[in-house]
């Protein structure tokens, strides 16, 4: 563990205040008008009274409390020891659909009747937990493509984003060639040896402005692997006025559109029918895109900055209350003129005189 500060030259800010003091010129007051206090003699003495003793005190205070504020804007750090990492230079993104037709519950999840995007979203998770050194970005798209999350190697934050998409929330029509060109563009901005892109959808392309098979060749230029999954069940049952009847829940899936995609940037499309058929999608794309790379020294790093803003809040506070406690307030004569304003004290050089 090391310590240190961010930005030690802020330090040098220490003396501005007595500089100011020391070399700036006092302001020239201008005549103004004046209010006459009939009981100005007792307030010059409470005055004295109450500051008497207390300058010099109330000086190292306010020095403390700048000295503080400088070192809390200078930045102080913990270093931590250096943690090995993998990093593969691989930027995988995954453009999930979220339209409508994701909420037919054709699938299972650990046995249990779940939605298309329910089981997405927890094999998902696995998956992004397993790529260990990867840059991971997250689009969701539905009537439009939206860029959920930008490639980082945060992999737990990107899970909980996937975790936290709303079916309906892009549109409930599917914009596939809008998600392709919107990775792309991510993914051609960013340095690194591979580019991939798991598209997941269970429809065909029936929104956006860009068409999904020029999308593809765009991704193909750029370099960029799509693997496509068709997500979705065969056979449904579902309850009618006539009794029980079995349909096909992914009849609109428009497989050789993914076929195509993939084929032209040179990757796979994939059947998932079910949680297994979806968790050995996965492990084939592992597989496909193998995760070791070079190690890299990374350190924690933990901001201390709010310990001394703390200080300061704890010394104008204490001060606050040792003058309450003091009872450093106008004496009670003072406050006695103030509420009966007919006994009015003399000045203390007419009482002289």
């Amino acid at each position: 563990m090391t310590f240190t500060f961010a930005w030690p030259w802020l330090f040098l800010c220490l003396p501005l205040p007595w500089l100011v003091w020391r070399y700036a010129r006092p302001v020239r007051r201008r005549g103004a008008g004046a209010i006459r206090v009939p009981f100005f003699a007792l307030l010059a003495n409470g005055e004295q009274r109450r500051d008497g003793g207390t300058a010099p005190r109330r000086a190292m205070l306010v020095s403390l409390c700048w000295v503080l504020l400088v070192t809390a804007a200078a930045r102080p750090q913990w270093i931590g020891e250096p943690d090995r990492v993998l990093v593969s230079g691989r930027n995988l993104m995954l453009a999930v659909d979220i339209s409508g037709s994701m909420k037919t519950a054709d699938l299972t999840l650990r046995g249990e009747p779940a939605d298309r995007l329910s089981v997405v979203k927890a094999l998902g998770g696995d998956f992004l937990a397993r790529r260990v050194g990867d840059r991971v970005g997250l689009v969701l798209f539905g009537s439009q493509a939206y860029l959920q999350a930008p490639l980082t190697l945060d992999r737990r934050t990107v899970a909980t984003l996937l975790n936290e998409s709303v079916i309906g929330m892009a549109g409930e029509r599917t914009a596939i060639g809008d998600a392709i060109g919107l990775a792309v563009k991510r993914l051609r901005e960013i340095d690194g040896d591979q580019r991939v892109l798991i598209l997941m959808t269970d429809g065909a392309n029936t929104a956006g402005a860009v068409d999904p098979s020029r999308a593809a060749r765009l991704a193909a230029m750029a370099g960029l692997t799509i693997y496509t999954i068709g997500i979705g069940a065969d056979r449904m049952s579902v309850s009618t006025l006539f009794g029980v009847r079995e349909v096909n829940p992914s009849a609109d899936l428009e497989e050789a559109l993914l076929e195509e995609i993939a084929s032209a940037t040179g990757g796979r499309y994939f059947r998932a029918r079910g949680e297994d058929d979806l968790e050995d999608v996965y492990r084939l794309i592992d597989e496909l895109e193998p995760v070791p790379g070079a190690d890299l020294d990374a350190r924690r790093v933990a901001e201390l900055f709010h310990w001394p803003l703390a200080l300061v809040v704890l010394v104008v506070l204490g001060w606050m209350i040792a003058n309450l406690g003091t009872g450093r307030w106008p004496s009670r004569s003072l406050r006695d003129a103030v509420d009966a304003p007919g006994q009015v004290a003399e000045p203390a050089s007419r009482e002289a005189s």
